[in-house]
């Protein structure tokens, strides 16, 4: 390709696109960015799927006024240049024309207002939790809490490029990844010691900022088994890109054998006096109020 004359070199990038462009779309949906991926993740539980919905519409919209003021300039470029229209209009003012060019544009952001702000509070809190966990950023990793099973925590870090394994993703897989049930609403409190981090996965539609001080509160759904990747999207650092997430979300027996294992594993994580494993569903929820 360096040999060609440059203006060939625009063809075989297109032919590549269009070559490249099915295998990329026949590829399995999976919780991480993809080869040629264009758009947003496949979704993989409730709050994306509202997230998916809400930017089909506002796409729609979007082509919608392109096409419009497109066709619209082409029109005036056509009817109303040199040649047809010698004589230039003096008309400086038309008031209809600009309370329209006012009215309509106000009209289409109340009418995104609405499923935006419903949203907006879909994401902040579920007042039906199953499942509560706390996930703290640190420079330069996440640890994660259960509060409902004893309180056991354990830091997250990023696998070594020369240590990965046959399926596992550099940058994204960790050595100890977030293992949650299928079909749960889970709680997320998030906070940061030291700066501020961001919990970020992107086919769950979960974002929060991990701030000092502070214990921000969201949630989200799992639909669908499966590993989910993600990153910490706030620079924290020089080392900010030591901070994946990985999400496996397991069937709840698997779940709870993972649990009994993490509770001996993490045993030295959890606070004095923490209930045993048959009592853990009955410890009290942290809330985000408490937790302030």
């Amino acid at each position: 390709m360096l040999l060609m004359p440059n203006g060939n070199r625009w063809l075989v990038g297109l032919l590549a696109v269009l070559l490249l462009a099915p295998a990329a779309m026949a590829q399995p949906m999976v919780g991480a960015p993809v080869q040629w991926g264009m758009g947003l993740q496949p979704s993989g539980g409730a709050v994306k799927d509202w997230i998916h919905w809400m930017n089909d519409i506002v796409f729609d919209i979007i082509v919608v006024i392109t096409v419009f003021v497109g066709g619209l300039l082409a029109y005036v470029m056509w009817r109303y240049n040199a040649t047809r229209n010698p004589v230039a209009s003096t008309t400086s003012h038309h008031t209809g024309l600009e309370i329209a060019w006012t009215v309509i544009p106000v009209l289409i952001l109340l009418a995104i207002s609405i499923p935006s702000f419903r949203l907006i509070y879909y994401q902040d809190r579920t007042q039906e939790a199953d499942l509560t966990i706390q996930v703290t950023g640190r420079q330069w990793f996440w640890q994660y809490a259960f509060p409902d099973h004893g309180g056991f925590r354990f830091d997250s870090r990023p696998i070594p490029t020369d240590e990965l394994r046959p399926g596992q993703l550099r940058n994204l897989s960790v050595d100890e990844p977030l293992v949650l049930p299928v079909g749960a609403n889970v709680r997320v409190l998030n906070s940061g010691v030291d700066v501020i981090h961001s919990f970020f996965v992107p086919a769950l539609g979960v974002q929060r900022y991990n701030i000092p001080g502070r214990t921000i509160e969201t949630w989200f759904r799992t639909d669908r088994e499966g590993v989910f990747y993600g990153q910490c999207n706030q620079i924290c650092g020089v080392n900010h890109w030591f901070m994946p997430i990985e999400v496996r979300v397991v069937p709840r027996a698997e779940f709870d054998a993972w649990v009994a294992a993490a509770r001996t594993r993490f045993a030295d994580s959890m606070p004095a006096g923490a209930p045993a494993l048959a009592e853990a569903p009955a410890a009290p929820i942290i809330t985000a109020d408490a937790a302030r």
